[in-house]
């Protein structure tokens, strides 16, 4: 009887054990992770991402890849508007493109290492790893990290990370405010380790030659009907300030207008359809928009640069703080001309 009793005992520590084997604590991913994103060569990520940071949310289709050590290719398509912009980093810098409008600005940075970006798998594992007081949850096939968000726009303040149980990849995210709202949901459809590209893949040219050629009639349609040049005006105007002029202008060759604000805050809005293709090498900074990048240049006076949807925005401001300044830039997206 001992024996058998003996025996009950053994398997029952037995199955305890195995139990406990199949049970991830937080700090064993972690390590797991830092082990992938150290061997890690190369990935080839697809998705969707949401943005709810305007009046309307805005969706956008996204195409990330990566090659060691730090050349990065961003596509951002418009899934409504079937526009799409490109955000490349190679040896000879950070680029981003607007292929339909020939349009780039060049940056001489270390983007995305000063940055997190949501749909980088190594911002993700940095947040977490970032994070002593991550939240581990699992579900069927994820584990679940609850962490602090480390992104540009301070709006943002915790994020979700559904990563794979099978190979740590990442499936879902979603990007929280102070009051627990989704302001960003990326859900990831592949994902793929060890992804081989050519060797042209990240080449500037090659990505502003090699988007769909047949839009080309329409977009060049589009920006030359000088008549029809609809003003979009931000969909948030701080608190204090008021609009005060519109005023057309011209640029070179392109027709432009200039939004004038004033208040507590003043600034000033330029919107132009560019009609020749440029490559301008910036000496500012990048901005993280969420649905693309902007430069800021200047000191006293700045400058926050973006393209959307084919208009091309300066922001400009001596007093506006930069947290509002991205917000005013947010609130373009999803806008109507008038």
């Amino acid at each position: 009887m001992r024996r058998v009793t003996w025996m009950v005992a053994v398997v029952m520590c037995l199955v305890l054990v195995a139990v406990g084997c199949g049970k991830r604590d937080a700090g064993s991913i972690v390590k797991d992770l830092d082990h992938v994103i150290n061997k890690m060569d190369s990935y080839q990520g697809a998705g969707r991402m949401v943005l709810y940071t305007g009046e309307q949310p805005q969706e956008y289709q996204v195409e990330v890849w990566y090659k060691n050590p730090n050349f990065y290719r961003i596509s951002l398509k418009n899934a409504e508007k079937d526009i799409t912009q490109i955000v490349l980093r190679n040896e000879q810098g950070v680029f981003v493109l607007t292929p339909q409008l020939k349009k780039s600005f060049r940056f001489q940075s270390d983007w995305p290492e000063n940055q997190g970006q949501v749909y980088l798998y190594q911002s993700l594992v940095q947040s977490i790893k970032d994070d002593k007081n991550r939240v581990l949850a699992t579900d069927k096939n994820a584990y679940v990290f609850d962490v602090l968000a480390n992104y540009q726009n301070e709006m943002l303040a915790r994020q979700k990370i559904w990563l794979s149980k099978k190979n740590l990849t990442p499936q879902h995210v979603e990007v929280l405010d102070t009051n627990q709202k989704v302001m960003v949901m990326v859900d990831f459809t592949s994902f793929e380790l060890g992804k081989k590209f050519d060797k042209d893949s990240f080449d500037m040219e090659r990505n502003m030659t090699s988007w769909n050629l047949q839009a080309l009639p329409t977009m060049a349609g589009q920006t030359n009907k000088q008549q029809g040049f609809g003003i979009i005006e931000p969909s948030y105007t701080p608190q204090g300030v008021v609009k005060q002029d519109t005023t057309d202008m011209k640029l070179g060759e392109d027709q432009a207008v200039m939004l004038r604000y004033k208040g507590k805050y003043n600034y000033s809005l330029v919107e132009l359809r560019p009609q020749a293709m440029t490559v301008s090498l910036q000496p500012g900074s990048i901005v993280d928009l969420g649905y693309t990048l902007g430069v800021l240049t200047g000191l006293d006076k700045k400058t926050l640069t973006w393209i959307h949807d084919g208009v091309e925005y300066r922001l400009s401001t001596a007093d506006l703080p930069m947290k509002e300044m991205m917000r005013v830039a947010t609130a373009v997206q999803g806008q109507m001309g008038k």
